[in-house]
């Protein structure tokens, strides 16, 4: 079999290729078909533009280089020191998924294809295939598991993979399971270990236990779902006020990073002030220091759903709901500049013009701006039962 040809990228190629990423005008799988790499290294020189950027505008260039005639003590001890880090370095890489490690080889950098392979523990054989076209499978399975989900969101991984196989598509439960991850999916069920947060990110204390929100930007939570496009997909983040079900923020990305997360926040608290407590899930966007620190300079409590409270924010989980019934399945949107003009389209009639049952059929802006007919009460759901509208313990007040 021959080999087929690999694309060599200068540093000059590969910032052009974040740069596009960067501006967010289309999908990971269409940059990195236009540019002939694979998406998962459009992602990573992506992160490595937004995290080094500064650097540019940084006077200091850093400690002067060592001078061995000098000081070879200091050269000696760092020296060992850089091989220590090089080791815990290829302990965390080798944990990470086989894909990732995959995309991180590249025949155009310092070090051989085979020397790269050793330090990343995978096989030099697997990286000889051809990455760059879109796995057109894998985005047909994901976009089914996004409707699926959307109908039945108490699917997890063994329902879904049931689900797949009755459809005629060989699947096993470990590739759905990836899928469901890439999309962020969870079910809605009680359960153990449901939420994945960041191995080093603090998680905080879920404080909406028994609570009355009887009052604008008395809670607000957050959740990214994604959004399928027909080449490619990419995630939205919507930032809503429990009282009045208002959508305060959204944000999209082609990555799902912490930095679109925090542009979304910093916008919503920009135009209507601070919230007395921020709720969300425990993913690592939401744990992160960057989105931490933001809450925490505002005096934001800070309330993050445990395992199998994933319900407890059903009122976001409501709203992918009606945005992709009532706007992404039925428009089914090619590319991302049409996207963001359609769910500026929507979000604006979702606020102001849709009449929620919940509200006594009054609009979001109403509700928000007359403090009048909105609210939510937060009841335990694994000990208490009510006979008024439920679900899976929390129940809307509709007073």
């Amino acid at each position: 079999m021959s080999e087929k040809k690999r694309t060599l990228m200068t540093s000059t190629q590969k910032a052009k290729v974040a740069l596009e990423a960067v501006k967010g005008s289309k999908t990971v799988n269409e940059i990195a078909q236009d540019y002939s790499v694979h998406p998962t290294q459009v992602g990573l020189w992506k992160k490595a533009l937004l995290e080094n950027a500064s650097q540019l505008f940084d006077v200091k260039r850093g400690p002067k280089a060592i001078d061995p005639q000098s000081d070879p003590e200091r050269l000696y001890a760092k020296i060992g020191q850089l091989n220590m880090e090089l080791e815990w370095l290829k302990k965390k890489f080798r944990d990470q998924p086989l894909s990732l490690r995959q995309g991180w080889i590249n025949s155009s950098a310092g070090l051989s294809v085979a020397a790269q392979c050793r330090l990343a523990g995978i096989a030099r054989s697997t990286v000889y295939t051809d990455k760059h076209e879109v796995d057109e499978v894998e985005l047909m399975l994901l976009r089914l598991l996004d409707e699926e989900y959307t109908r039945h969101p108490f699917y997890g991984s063994r329902k879904m993979t049931v689900w797949l196989r009755m459809q005629g598509h060989a699947v096993n439960r470990k590739r759905v399971q990836r899928l469901m991850r890439i999309l962020g999916l969870i079910a809605m069920v009680p359960g153990p270990n449901t939420s994945k947060k960041h191995p080093e990110h603090t998680v905080y204390p879920y404080l909406l236990r028994g609570l009355s929100v009887i009052r604008p930007n008395q809670v607000w939570s957050t959740d990214i779902t994604y959004i399928r496009l027909a080449h490619g997909f990419v995630y939205l983040v919507a930032i809503m006020d429990w009282y009045s079900h208002k959508i305060l923020a959204w944000r999209v990305s082609n990555t799902m990073d912490v930095g679109f997360c925090v542009d979304c926040l910093t916008a919503a608290l920009k135009q209507y002030g601070a919230p007395e407590i921020f709720n969300t899930d425990q993913g690592s966007q939401f744990t992160s220091d960057k989105w931490v620190a933001v809450l925490q300079e505002n005096s934001i409590k800070i309330s993050m759903d445990g395992r199998g409270r994933a319900l407890d924010n059903i009122f976001v989980e409501r709203l992918w709901r009606s945005v992709k019934y009532e706007d992404i399945y039925p428009k089914n949107y090619v590319y991302m500049p049409e996207l963001l003009l359609g769910l500026t389209e929507y979000f604006a009639f979702y606020n102001g013009e849709r009449y929620h049952q919940a509200l006594g059929y009054k609009t979001p802006d109403q509700i928000y701006q007359t403090a009048e007919g909105g609210g939510a009460m937060i009841v335990d759901k694994f000990n208490e039962r009510t006979d008024k509208e439920t679900t899976g313990g929390l129940h809307v007040d509709k007073a």
